[in-house]
């Protein structure tokens, strides 16, 4: 019986992922990124007050 032959092994470790230095390049696409979502929150809130969409249509049913 040598070692352990069953069960789950040990994930090997990653090493430290290093911090990047970010560009000017990228600075502008988070601000803009950060921008989108802003504007996308603000039109979820905004639709959300009203009703449902389709508002007065008859529902037919598939009976003759």
């Amino acid at each position: 019986m040598s070692g352990r032959k069953g069960g789950k092994k040990k994930p090997l470790k990653r090493p430290k992922k290093q911090a990047k230095e970010m560009d000017e390049e990228d600075k502008a696409f988070k601000q803009k990124q950060k921008e989108e979502q802003k504007k996308l929150e603000e039109l979820k809130a905004k639709a959300t007050g009203k009703g449902p969409l389709a508002t007065g249509a008859i529902k037919k049913s598939g009976k003759k």
